[in-house]
């Protein structure tokens, strides 16, 4: 199959239709897109990105009236929270109804469900009669795409087209929360911070990483990893010992002259949490493609963004 890559949404509405994937650009990361409600389109997404199906799904729409489509129950508190932040960086676990195949879930009575915030995607999801399930547009496990050239050199011919939004906005991926029986509680940290969803709702809880049957996308413990082995801690106390032109460098604001500047990327050097998580996942991708053996990182500050950011990257440097 050849891999087309441009904005021609109508094109991509036909090619979904027809069962055939598409990958979407969002304000997080890119998506592997198929018909949520067909079974067989689905299988197409765990084949390309050879991804385990007991790993459930995300399913996008552009509309709360769509969601009620296709799920049923939603909370109060839910409903609070998606007015708050759809569309936006938030996916919601929501009882499903029988349009969603259990594939989507990995047999789960709940759906992953939200409104992602990037034009040319809502243009699309308006032009079709049915959802698109989408996780990220990367061979399971790997890094995360945020840009179509990142999803052309992983996944060509393999899917059929490409939709090129340009760099996504936030650069990780939304924040999964659920909603029952009154409590709020959040199994993926994300672009939305712990701090402002509990400004909406009160105090959260807090369920991350399963080994196997995760509630909801994005929770297996090694995830969006480098091939390249990935040790976090102190950087100039680490960079003694490994020789200087085999090391890259993940860092927040500083640069070490000892190393060379290609094999460095400074995710901020203002010290912008936004900004360095716009630029995580390019840079592990950046420094993963030079001539390095081991990548030395450090976390950010643990607060607003910088949590999603540390998962992101202690979860990077889990081995298996």
């Amino acid at each position: 199959m050849d891999t087309l890559i441009g904005q021609n949404l109508t094109q991509a509405s036909i090619l979904l239709t027809q069962g055939k994937l598409v990958a979407i650009p969002t304000e997080t990361v890119y998506g592997l897109a198929a018909n949520a409600f067909d079974k067989k389109a689905v299988t197409r997404i765990f084949e390309a990105k050879n991804r385990p199906t007991f790993d459930p799904l995300i399913v996008h729409t552009h509309s709360i009236e769509q969601v009620q489509q296709f799920t049923k129950n939603i909370p109060e508190k839910a409903k609070k929270l998606a007015k708050q932040f759809w569309p936006g960086s938030l996916t919601i676990l929501l009882e499903k109804n029988d349009l969603i195949p259990d594939l989507v879930t990995a047999g789960l009575s709940t759906v992953a469900v939200r409104i992602p915030n990037h034009p040319l995607t809502l243009e699309l999801l308006k032009q079709l009669d049915f959802p698109l399930a989408a996780p990220s547009a990367n061979p399971f496990g790997y890094i995360s795409p945020t840009t179509a050239g990142h999803v052309e050199a992983q996944l060509k011919n393999k899917v059929s087209y490409i939709i090129d939004g340009g760099p996504c906005q936030v650069g990780i991926e939304s924040t999964i929360v659920e909603v029952k029986n009154n409590q709020t509680t959040i199994y993926r940290l994300g672009g939305i911070s712990v701090e402002n969803i509990e400004a909406a709702t009160g105090k959260v809880e807090e369920v991350r990483h399963s080994s196997s049957n995760p509630k909801a996308s994005g929770m297996l413990k090694s995830h969006y990893a480098p091939q390249k082995k990935m040790i976090i801690g102190d950087i100039a106390a680490l960079l003694p010992q490994y020789p200087c032109d085999k090391v890259g460098i993940l860092s927040f604001r500083k640069t070490y002259e000892q190393v060379p500047k290609n094999q460095q990327v400074v995710l901020s050097a203002e010290g912008e949490l936004a900004k360095a998580a716009q630029g995580l996942f390019a840079g592990m991708r950046y420094l993963d493609n030079q001539p390095v053996e081991i990548i030395l990182a450090e976390l950010m500050p643990e607060k607003g963004l910088g949590r999603a950011i540390n998962d992101r990257i202690r979860r990077a440097a889990t081995e298996s």
